[in-house]
């Protein structure tokens, strides 16, 4: 209860006291009194004591609505307080949560890294496309021309297969420590261990590029691409690339 309320009660509590004690003062001093006395003066005592004890119930009824009105602040104002209370200890844990998410989110991205991330694609065998017009004039001709060294007729060059991209995906503030590089027949069950290759390398009639390169992906991630070719026309190739980072 504040002081102005407080106060308010205190000055109607005596307001009513006094005009009690003034109602009893005058019933006793109307008591010794002859009866012969001013009938004016009788009928102006009632009327004092009904104005004073009407002006202290209005002062009781002031101070009553104002402890009223007070105490209905002083709760809302303690649901407010405990609403807030609640509202920042919610922002306090999901800070937290947030926190532990991204320590979790960055301790799986680094044990990814060391594992290495995965990259496979299967090769069909190299298909020479046909030339009519170097075909008919072979026909014409008397002579046919010897094939090119190295290279057999209906063969594929390496000039004649299509390089396939294999990309790994891998976070954008990620620094790449090793691009690893397997080729194997499609048919083969050897060992990955034992298919790795050398970047820039011909293996088996199939090479990878000489070096890989990054391409940013978007705000968090970003692509380790490695080109492959393979011109064998009797086997398809399978090519893994495996890219290992750090954080």
């Amino acid at each position: 209860m504040s002081d102005g309320v407080l106060a308010a009660i205190i000055a109607a509590s005596a307001s009513v006291f006094a005009a009690l004690m003034q109602l009893k003062a005058a019933f006793t001093r109307e008591a010794a009194r002859p009866r012969a006395s001013n009938s004016r003066s009788k009928s102006h005592l009632p009327r004092l004591v009904l104005g004073v004890m009407l002006v202290g119930a209005a002062v009781c009824g002031f101070a009553l609505s104002q402890w009223v009105a007070e105490h209905r602040r002083a709760a809302q104002e303690a649901v407010t307080a405990e609403l807030r209370a609640r509202i920042e200890q919610m922002n306090r844990t999901e800070s937290h949560l947030a926190g532990a998410y991204s320590e979790i989110e960055s301790t799986v991205l680094r044990n990814i890294g060391l594992q290495g991330v995965v990259v496979m694609a299967s090769v069909a065998p190299c298909k020479p496309a046909l030339n009519a017009a170097a075909h008919a004039l072979a026909a014409s001709t008397a002579e046919a021309s010897d094939p090119p060294a190295g290279k057999a007729s209906g063969a594929c060059g390496e000039a004649d297969a299509s390089p396939v991209t294999l990309c790994a995906t891998v976070p954008a503030n990620a620094t790449v420590d090793d691009v690893e590089l397997y080729v194997r027949t499609a048919d083969s069950e050897t060992p990955w261990s034992a298919s790795r290759v050398t970047a820039g390398q011909e293996a088996g009639q199939a090479r990878f590029a000489d070096k890989p390169v990054e391409v940013a992906d978007s705000a968090t991630a970003k692509q380790v691409c490695e080109s492959f070719v393979q011109w064998s026309s009797e086997h398809g190739r399978v090519a893994r690339v495996v890219v290992r980072y750090t954080l």
